[in-house]
């Protein structure tokens, strides 16, 4: 059905609010008590209320745009949350209450109707920036594990028919730009105005109002994926496996066999059932950061290039074809990263389910302890995979065997593009 369209509002610029050129509600980032952390608002109210720059949703609010300009929606409908609190409640932790230790997410995201009800009622919009939910999921590499005996059915976290109880959140980003910057050692004024010159000049604020200091970031967030327990895993008497997975679509769903991504992800999901039905938890970070955050037409520019050089596809030539189109290797910048396992309340990580030398050193780096990394096994990597592997090993991966001379990656090759 479609909405009634209504007359135009003035429009009202971000970057000269009306009446005040303060925030009406400020933002304390950190404070133990979510009142006087207060709530973020951002978009989807009136331009004075806000105390954020940024859209709610991410790039999904353009969407938004396009159903309230089409006139299939109301702009000013407000949502009914009713029902839809946590399955489960995670925290308060004491990370929570450092302001330099989650500063890419609202902790409080999740529990926005419950603790700023009061706020909602004077008319502020404030919308959830986390949603916890459970759900079965199918994985047919575990139905088969499972049919061939190698995973037990225990009723509880898996199933007869092979499908995996888990709990799942999904969870937006929140940056609070001073943290932000001082996680990335820059002056919070570099970094304003980068976001608002290589955006496209998308957030005036940036550079016209320095008293807002959280933006929400048109970029996808994390889906985290909970196996066993989630009340166990700041107990370090309970076993915790982790593996953090940044977005591979073409490995992931359709299953591409140049890279390791749905093998390792699949081997992160079978060690996380494990660990759970040993009385752990496992928990799997899902980051939306497609082709190292350079974005899938930059990834697929680079597979052409790759295969169509001179030799075909070479380990030793792995991170450079990416360097010549995009300008750097990866971009994905595991700085911010930790944060998700600080909301969890994570303390130490048995099983790292990880070779990433840039992911290792960001959690520790955090405070968090790793017992053991694990690898991908050797019978799990496809074959034209192996390129990248051994190119990765030669990075300074983490792996259990020698990283490859300059001759073995010259020796590694992989299928020349089928054109």
């Amino acid at each position: 059905m479609t909405a009634k369209k209504k007359a135009l509002k003035p429009i009202m610029l971000t970057s000269h609010p009306a009446g005040t050129a303060e925030a009406v509600v400020p933002i304390h980032w950190g404070a133990k008590d979510p009142l006087t952390r207060g709530p973020v608002i951002g978009t989807l109210t009136d331009t004075a209320q806000r105390n954020c720059m940024g859209s709610h949703s991410g790039a999904y609010s353009v969407y938004r745009a396009l159903a309230v300009a089409s006139g299939s929606l109301d702009p000013d409908h407000i949502p009914d949350f009713t029902n839809t609190a946590p399955a489960v409640r995670i925290g308060p932790f004491d990370s929570w209450y450092d302001p330099s230790r989650i500063v890419s997410m609202d902790p409080w995201g999740a529990d926005v109707g419950d603790i700023f009800g009061d706020y909602i009622k004077q008319g502020y919009n404030i919308q959830p920036t986390i949603a916890i939910t459970r759900a079965h999921i199918t994985i047919p590499e575990i139905v088969s594990e499972v049919e061939e005996g190698r995973i037990a059915v225990d009723g509880d976290i898996v199933g007869p028919t092979g499908d995996c109880k888990v709990i799942k959140a999904a969870i937006e980003p929140v940056w609070f730009l001073p943290a932000v910057a001082q996680r990335f050692q820059i002056p919070e004024s570099e970094l304003r105005r980068a976001l608002f010159e290589h955006t496209g000049g998308m957030f005036p604020e940036l550079v016209t109002r320095s008293d807002l200091h959280v933006l929400l970031p048109p970029i996808g967030g994390h889906t985290v994926y909970f196996f066993g327990e989630v009340s166990s895993i700041p107990d370090l008497s309970k076993e915790l496996t982790v593996r953090v997975h940044d977005e591979c679509n073409g490995s992931d769903v359709f299953g591409s066999d140049i890279c390791t991504c749905r093998p390792y992800l699949v081997h992160g999901i079978e060690e996380c059932v494990k660990t759970a039905q040993r009385g752990g938890c496992g928990v799997i970070v899902y980051n939306r950061k497609e082709g190292r955050a350079l974005g899938e037409v930059t990834k697929f520019l680079v597979y052409n290039a790759r295969k169509r050089q001179e030799g075909g596809d070479r380990a030793d030539q792995y991170f450079r074809r990416t360097e010549c189109i995009a300008g750097v290797q990866d971009m994905r910048f595991q700085e911010l990263m930790p944060d998700v396992l600080h909301w969890m309340g994570v303390r130490r990580i048995d099983k790292l389910v990880s070779m990433s030398d840039m992911k290792y050193n960001a959690i520790t780096r955090s405070g968090i302890e790793v017992i053991t990394r694990v690898s991908i096994p050797e019978g799990r990597i496809p074959e034209d995979a192996r390129v990248e592997m051994d190119a990765k090993k030669a990075a300074g991966y983490f792996s259990e065997k020698a990283p490859p001379s300059a001759q073995e990656l010259n020796n590694t090759r992989g299928r020349k593009l089928e054109d």
